[in-house]
């Protein structure tokens, strides 16, 4: 199991960004694909057409979104906290990602990097 952390920054307000990662049709809008996603703690939540699937675990409006993230079988769970701070030029994306499977690492840090937040920046660029 790795851990990955990482800081973004996104040219937008926390709550605009906090909308962009919590309601399917904004993510829609940034993503180019459906999304299943509520801000009800213990919803099951899907993106990229199922790529990436889990359970929310906790919110904080404008602030913070804790997710649980499935890899088959896994015993340990794969927890992604991101945390949004105010920045002079938007908001700092504060992303810790542990518990990530030795084999996907690679996969999913190129995923944080390009499709997910890479995806995002570019939208409000």
């Amino acid at each position: 199991m790795k851990d990955f952390k990482k800081y973004y920054i996104i040219p937008a307000l926390p709550q605009e960004v906090y909308l962009a990662l919590t309601l399917p049709a904004t993510i829609q809008l940034w993503t180019g694909e459906e999304a299943e996603m509520s801000t009800e703690r213990g919803s099951e939540f899907s993106l990229w057409e199922g790529s990436i699937v889990g359970k929310n675990l906790a919110f904080e409006e404008g602030k913070k979104i804790v997710q649980q993230w499935y890899f088959g079988d896994q015993e340990e769970e794969s927890i992604v906290t991101i945390k949004l701070h105010l920045h002079k030029q938007g908001t700092s994306v504060e992303l810790q990602h542990i518990n990530i499977p030795d084999e996907a690492y690679e996969e999913i840090v190129e995923g944080w990097n390009d499709n997910y937040f890479g995806l995002l920046i570019r939208f409000y660029s």
